[in-house]
């Protein structure tokens, strides 16, 4: 029935674009030596070159000035490095007191529970039903000695975006640093740090055709920072280990490969998925808002139906899609996001993540669908949790 894989799981790590790949190249084949001051040797001085013109480049996408912007491994690193290097550039200035969202990616919300456990104070704010952050409910949790607000731009499994302008604007008149994640919504999803007061953004290169192994911090200028991995003075002695050149520079030509049209198509076939779903399969839940989400992703709950099931299924035809299933997390619980909206156990473990990359296509949005209606009529049919329709 088909003869290729039909990928829809971009959330997760995106193809690598060939055209990042060929500006990539020569960093690993010519320009492979270690970045170097106009003082050093030549092919030192062109490493530096292409290491900074990238940075140009990550900084010109979120209005940022290059010496903003520090390269890392990836937004785990980069989310790390911003909760735990501001706390202790913090320490002894003000209390030991954070603040989350429960939505949260795995990043950040297990850096707040581990800070937990060494006698950090985390507050975890709640979110509505659609995952939106309850923007009283963040000031109230504000305290003077709050040193960190970390809240996401964008939801990984939902896609449900955040109000960060005012949420940045509680913060500035709270005094105090809020960082976001925007791993899933960079180059998507408009983020101006000219025009938002955010004191640090994680960005990664693996969800927009770029390399895996590469993101980067955004930190504005004058933000309390301590590096938190010792070693040498790379990246303004704040990341420490040699520089990813070739990442850094494939990172920075995804960023360019990205257009406002591409962006279009990613919201059109997101909204294929939904209106086709709603219309032709019943007793379904769309999971997140219905209207301020990433144009890239739609997050359905089947019910009655395992999405480990689903997802089996869909494989053996030649798609792939992820899953808030416990078997699949590798987990006895289910998804964090789904319960944190409202969700339950068996609302989790039925839900399933579409989410589009460059590669896809109208065609690849119309075909799962109709092998969704075969899949879940079949799967419904044997299952004990099914009710009379």
């Amino acid at each position: 029935m088909f003869d290729k894989t039909v990928y829809l799981d971009n959330a997760a790590s995106t193809r690598l674009d060939e055209r990042v790949l060929e500006a990539m190249n020569p960093y690993f084949f010519d320009t492979y030596a270690v970045a170097t001051s106009e003082f050093g040797y030549s092919m030192g001085i062109d490493a530096k070159e292409g290491l900074e013109r990238s940075r140009k480049v990550i900084a010109s996408a979120l209005g940022a000035n290059a010496n903003e912007v520090v390269f890392t491994s990836g937004s785990t690193e980069s989310s790390n490095m911003a909760i735990k290097g501001v706390l202790s550039a913090l320490k002894g200035k003000k209390d030991d007191h954070i603040i989350v969202s429960r939505m949260e990616d795995f990043s950040v919300l297990n850096t707040a529970k581990m800070l937990e456990k060494h006698g950090y104070k985390v507050d975890f704010i709640s979110v509505d039903s659609e995952g939106v952050v309850d923007l009283e409910m963040l000031k109230a949790a504000i305290t003077p000695q709050t040193a960190l607000v970390s809240i996401q731009h964008a939801n990984q499994e939902i896609g449900t975006l955040q109000d960060i302008k005012a949420i940045a604007d509680i913060c500035k008149e709270k005094e105090v640093l809020l960082h976001t994640d925007a791993t899933h919504s960079f180059t998507r999803v408009p983020l101006d740090v000219d025009q938002i007061p955010v004191d640090l953004v994680t960005v990664s290169a693996h969800t927009i055709h770029g390399p895996r192994g590469v993101g980067a911090l955004y930190i504005r200028e004058g933000t309390p920072i301590n590096k938190w991995m010792d070693g040498g003075f790379q990246e303004f002695d704040l990341r420490a280990g040699i520089e990813n050149i070739p990442g850094a520079v494939g990172f920075a030509t995804a960023v360019e490969l990205v257009t406002p049209e591409e962006n279009e198509q990613l919201k059109a076939m997101r909204d294929r998925i939904i209106e086709r779903v709603q219309a032709e399969i019943p007793s379904v839940t769309l999971n997140g808002s219905a209207t301020s989400r990433l144009p890239q992703n739609a997050n359905i709950t089947f019910h009655y139906v395992e999405g480990e099931s689903i997802t089996l299924h869909l494989d053996m035809m030649g798609f792939a899609v992820s899953t808030g299933s416990a078997c699949f997390s590798r987990s006895l619980e289910a998804s964090h996001v789904i319960l944190g909206i409202g969700g339950d156990h068996e609302r989790a473990h039925g839900s399933l993540r579409f989410s589009f990359g460059r590669f896809n296509t109208m065609e690849d949005a119309d075909s799962i669908i109709d092998a969704l209606k075969e899949v879940i009529v079949n799967l419904r049919a044997i299952s004990p949790l099914s009710a009379d329709e």
